[in-house]
């Protein structure tokens, strides 16, 4: 009989996480569950994420801390440009009034994202805790969106989390097809402007995986992040030179029909 996984710590506001490694494993009830309890300010987001842990919880949970094993990362330069991608790509690039923004909209971007639940979800676990939360953490400069916009008009995008290099990617939506990924796309080419080499994808998903998303070991997870976050954030600004990073093929991910 396998025995019962380890009592969940419960953590009062200023009491640090415990090590990831402790966090439920395959098996118990909730692999990669953490610990409950402190806050969302701005002040405990940072230390979470400089340490390989993030939130998620639904309507009427409290407060709850993950840190997965395996972790889903999509590495910049194995990002799966497809050749119907691409073509939607271009079109979009070269069509008037078509363009992609940074931290024009982040909250009409984060509430959009609300709407839109997760693979395999029949409801959001972007509640108003998480929407004020990430909110608050914009406005302090460490959460940003990528929009994607037709003729005034925001039809689809993304909102990521940065410490120095590392980028940790949340949700996106799309009300065009394509729109949510011609953002992750635009992200995907800013990183490697930038040097950023890895984006966290949190959990496995097929659309992630299709995209050249994949899983690592936990612990080379967080010894990356303790590698990089420490590191000066960019300036986040999009530069239509940009795209080149995507468009002139460099690697054999690129190069996917």
């Amino acid at each position: 009989m396998r025995k019962s996984p380890r009592p969940l710590p419960w953590l009062d506001v200023d009491e640090p996480f415990p090590p990831v490694e402790t966090a439920w494993a395959e098996g118990d009830p909730a692999p990669g569950l953490l610990a409950a309890g402190r806050s969302l300010d701005v002040a405990t987001l940072r230390q979470a994420y400089a340490q390989g842990i993030f939130p998620w919880f639904g309507v009427g949970q409290p407060i709850l801390w993950w840190s997965p094993n395996p972790r889903m990362v999509l590495q910049t330069q194995h990002f799966k440009l497809h050749r119907s991608l691409r073509k939607s790509l271009l079109r979009f690039i070269n069509a008037p009034g078509h363009e992609v923004r940074f931290d024009t909209a982040f909250e009409a971007v984060i509430h959009a994202c609300a709407g839109t639940p997760r693979d395999g979800q029949a409801g959001t676990w972007i509640v108003p805790d998480m929407v004020r939360a990430y909110t608050a953490l914009h406005h302090a400069g460490d959460a940003h969106s990528v929009e994607t916009w037709i003729n005034g008009e925001l039809v689809g995008g993304l909102y990521c989390v940065n410490l120095g290099g590392m980028v940790f990617g949340e949700s996106m939506f799309a009300h065009r097809t394509d729109a949510s990924k011609i953002a992750l796309a635009a992200l995907v080419a800013f990183c490697r402007a930038k040097g950023l080499p890895l984006i966290d994808c949190q959990q496995n998903t097929r659309h992630l995986a299709s995209l050249g998303a994949a899983e690592i070991p936990r612990a080379e997870f967080v010894a990356h992040v303790a590698c990089n976050a420490a590191q000066t954030s960019p300036c986040w600004e999009f530069d239509a030179l940009y795209w080149n990073q995507i468009l002139t093929a460099k690697t054999q991910s690129d190069l996917t029909t």
